[in-house]
């Protein structure tokens, strides 16, 4: 009891029935829930209409390690949202195996968390190697809508071919109804995909309809 009272890695918050070996928190099953844009949490205070935008955590992971460090802080700030996918601390291959458990964890413990607070959550679906199969999908709702990244994973032939084979594991395993896609979508990717612009091609983007480049 003791313990439990003590602020040791949110447990003292809450202490969910896991899955996998890992005991990783079950996140429930969403639908497909559309917003005008989704943007990511290093832009959630400032944004002028959350009721219509969804956050996503494809930012770099001290942007957004507060809210594993005081969970309760941002509660109010990410109900206003229309959705919210849950964070994507790092599980890069080179790293320590269990960095990795720990990262899909937290991951997997603050949606859970939002779920319980009235925050609508789409889980971001994440996985390191082939080892990582093991556990990487445990907590994950089958049939339901997921997110993915693939910023990161297709500039050389090995990190896209782990890609592919873990989102076609997704795929077999999570059967998920949508698919929010964050960056480059590899031709040979399937499924119910929605495209979300990472943050480079929405500046492209921008740059584009620029009245400089329209008169070059």
């Amino acid at each position: 009891m003791y313990r439990a009272q003590r602020n040791y890695e949110n447990l003292n918050r809450a202490i969910y029935v896991g899955d996998g070996p890992f005991d990783f928190p079950r996140i429930e099953p969403e639908t497909l829930i559309k917003a005008d844009r989704v943007i990511g949490f290093n832009y959630a205070k400032t944004c002028k209409d959350p009721e219509n935008t969804g956050v996503h955590f494809f930012i770099d992971d001290y942007q957004f390690q507060r809210l594993w460090a005081n969970p309760d802080a941002y509660l109010e700030l990410l109900r206003q949202f229309k959705f919210v996918f849950t964070p994507d601390f790092s599980m890069y291959t080179d790293f320590p195996k269990a960095v990795q458990i720990f990262n899909a964890y937290r991951n997997h413990w603050l949606g859970a968390y939002w779920q319980e607070n009235d925050i609508r959550v789409i889980p971001t679906v994440l996985w390191s190697d082939e080892s990582s199969f093991e556990w990487c999908f445990s907590g994950d709702p089958v049939g339901g809508v997921v997110a993915v990244s693939s910023v990161g994973t297709q500039m050389h032939k090995e990190s896209r071919e782990i890609f592919l084979r873990g989102y076609n594991e997704m795929l077999q395993r999570l059967a998920p109804k949508a698919i929010y896609f964050y960056g480059a979508v590899p031709k040979e990717c399937e499924g119910n995909i929605i495209k979300i612009a990472a943050f480079q091609e929405s500046l492209r983007k921008r740059a584009d309809k620029s009245p400089s480049r329209r008169e070059a």
